[in-house]
């Protein structure tokens, strides 16, 4: 894991955005929606509408365009929704990527190459919705990036070792109705491991499970420099 953190640190002296080429890094804004924040004491945030309210508010506050942030944020965003909570297992609630929140139809931009591994449409009400991996191969080492949360169309004329070039456009944040219930975002993960998976890996885990997928998911942030 130590030699995939340092790939990751050395793939770019720059920041990289990771949404829209036209919005500069100094409009991305550090957004807090874990379950510390006093301010969301109030505030429903399962509601995608009641959500992006609060997202607005901070965004104007802060004057930017983008709000990013949630690495290992143990949040209540996942309350209500039945795969994260059961009487049988321990309570999903810690996030293993970083979200960038912005509007529908924003355009995702390929952060580093890659080729498409897979994807799909996960539509379990709390899930991904369309979704894409990518895998890279830096320095003789293999890992791949979760692209959760887009716009259907992202989808359309995706083959498996499709290649794309940093830069390139992937894709486009998905509405509500069909990211599967949350505030247009752009769920992204560094992934070492897939583990079997194909189109989908958890993106949220439970605090027995946190030290597994710390090791498996690094902070995204050691390839996008963004703080």
């Amino acid at each position: 894991m130590n030699s995939l953190i340092e790939v990751l640190k050395s793939a770019s002296e720059r920041a990289i955005p990771i949404l829209d080429n036209s919005i500069g890094v100094d409009k991305y804004v550090p957004l807090d929606l874990s379950k510390n924040n006093t301010d969301l004491s109030e505030v429903d945030i399962t509601d995608p509408f009641i959500c992006q309210n609060y997202i607005d508010e901070v965004l104007d506050r802060k004057k930017g365009l983008i709000g990013y942030g949630g690495y290992l944020e143990e949040r209540n965003l996942y309350n209500d929704k039945a795969s994260f909570t059961s009487i049988n297992s321990p309570l999903r609630n810690i996030h293993l990527g970083i979200d960038f929140w912005c509007n529908e139809q924003t355009k995702v931009v390929t952060p580093i190459d890659g080729t498409i591994h897979s994807f799909k449409f996960n539509n379990i009400p709390g899930d991904y919705g369309p979704t894409i991996i990518l895998k890279h191969s830096i320095q003789n080492l293999t890992f791949y990036t979760l692209y959760g949360h887009l716009s259907l169309n992202s989808l359309k004329g995706l083959v498996e070792g499709k290649d794309f070039k940093a830069g390139d456009i992937l894709g486009a944040l998905g509405a509500p109705d069909i990211n599967v219930n949350y505030a247009p975002h752009l769920h992204f993960q560094i992934i070492y491991d897939m583990e079997g998976f194909y189109g989908d890996y958890p993106g949220v885990c439970s605090k027995d499970q946190l030290m597994h997928y710390k090791l498996n998911c690094p902070d995204p942030n050691f390839l996008l420099k963004l703080y």
